[in-house]
């Protein structure tokens, strides 16, 4: 049987999805927070414009997460987590936090998972579409 090799998420490829998601969030007229993670869920890349929500650094770090271990953009969990829904017990049944607001979506080479991104500091929705389109960026 053979297994073909996928590239990780490279710090270059780190640099281009922040460099991404914070044109994009410029073009929205927000200031964020940008979190890129490798699929060991190590930090490869963190920036926060200046004048972004102190707060926004750890959403988006939390939500990044998030999206690495479900593999799944957390704007699609949201009702997951609420009473009566599949993952209503999650958020508080790790010992890293996870975050269930949009804005993080994970990062797939191959059909394979090799990491994700998240922005915080802009509103659920607009957090992720920068996002979303810094992932449709990385070449």
């Amino acid at each position: 049987m053979s297994t073909t090799a996928v590239v990780p998420l490279t710090t270059q490829d780190a640099d281009a999805l922040v460099a991404a998601a914070h044109r994009a969030a410029e073009s929205a007229g927000v200031t964020v927070s940008v979190t890129v993670l490798d699929a060991g869920g190590h930090l490869l890349a963190f920036r926060r414009d200046d004048r972004a929500v102190l707060i926004s650094g750890e959403t988006s770090t939390r939500k990044a997460y998030t999206a690495l271990q479900l593999n799944a953009p957390t704007a699609g969990l949201v009702d997951a987590v609420q009473p009566g829904g599949l993952f209503h017990t999650l958020p508080t049944a790790l010992d890293r936090p996870l975050l269930f607001i949009a804005g993080g979506v994970p990062v797939h080479r191959d059909g394979r998972l090799i990491g994700a991104i998240a922005v915080g500091g802009g509103a659920p929705e607009q957090d992720h579409g920068i996002a979303t389109t810094a992932v449709q960026a990385l070449v």
